[in-house]
C-alpha cells in the first residue's frame, strides 16, 4: 500500500516559499530544509500508535498523560548530500532515531529514458533492521522516483520494517506511480510525507516549478 500526505499548514507552505524562491541565500535554505525536516517528522508522529500511562508530578500527585510508542525503534536513511539538513530536523523529533546512509547519483550524462535514470550507489551504511522497526527515507526531491526506488531496495536488504516513510520536500506524479509499483514489488507499507507534488519535470529530470539543485543550494556548490 502506498499513500501521499501533503503537508498544507501554512507554517509549512510558507517554508516551501522560501526554498523556491531563486534568491533565498545558500544558509537560509538549508534552515529551511532544517525546519521541513521537523513539521514532517511532526506529522509522521500522527500515525504513531499512543499508550495512556500515568506519571508522578514534584507535587506528589498523578498525572494522565500517553506515550509515543515505536519512537525508539526508528531507523532514518539518509540520501546524501542534499538530504542531510533534512535529517538534521527530523532528529530533532526521532532524537533516538538509529540513521543509516545511502550516497546515490542519477547517471546524468547518460540521459533519461522514459522518465527514468540509471541510478549509482556508491555506498551504502544501514543498520540491521527489524520487523518492529519504522523506516523513514530522507530525500529532498522525488522527482522520477529512479534513486528513491533504488534506495529502497537497498534498504530492504538490511530487514523488512513494518513500515515505510518516504520524507520529502516536493514530488511527482511520475514519481508517486514509480514508487506505488516499487512498494508493490517490495510488499512494503509506504507513506510519502511532502509539502508539494508539482506537475512535471523538464527533459533534464528537474522538477517544476521545483527548487533547482537542492544540492547546490544547501551545500553552496
Amino acid at each position: 500500500m502506498i499513500r501521499v500526505n501533503v503537508v498544507s499548514h501554512p507554517y509549512a507552505q510558507a517554508i516551501l516559499t522560501v526554498l523556491r524562491d531563486r534568491r533565498t541565500s545558500q544558509i537560509e535554505f538549508r534552515k529551511g530544509l532544517v525546519r521541513v525536516g521537523r513539521v514532517l517528522g511532526l506529522e509522521m508522529v500522527k500515525e504513531f500508535e499512543v499508550e495512556e500511562c500515568e506519571v508522578e508530578t514534584p507535587l506528589g500527585t498523578r498525572a494522565k498523560g500517553i506515550r509515543i510508542k515505536d519512537l525508539d525503534r526508528v531507523v532514518i536513511v539518509t540520501v546524501l548530500r542534499a538530504a542531510w539538513p533534512l535529517t538534521e530536523g527530523l532528529v530533532k523529533i526521532f532524537y533516538n532515531a538509529r540513521q543509516g546512509v545511502v550516497a546515490a547519483r542519477r547517471l546524468e550524462e547518460r540521459g533519461m529514458h522514459n522518465h527514468e535514470f540509471e541510478i549509482e550507489v556508491a555506498y551504502v551504511k544501514i543498520p540491521a533492521i527489524s520487523p518492529n522497526d519504522i523506516v523513514i527515507v530522507s530525500d529532498v526531491m522525488v522527482a522520477t522516483g529512479s534513486t528513491m526506488s533504488r534506495v529502497l531496495r537497498e534498504v530492504i536488504r538490511y530487514g523488512k520494517a513494518k513500515k515505510y516513510f518516504i520524507a520529502s520536500v516536493i514530488i511527482t506524479p511520475i514519481a508517486f506511480e514509480k514508487l506505488k509499483k516499487t512498494a508493490e514489488e517490495l510488499g512494503i507499507d509506504l507513506t510519502i510525507y511532502t509539502l508539494s507534488i508539482d506537475p512535471q519535470i523538464n527533459e533534464s529530470g528537474y522538477i517544476v516549478p521545483g527548487l533547482g539543485d537542492a544540492g547546490d543550494r544547501a551545500f553552496g556548490s
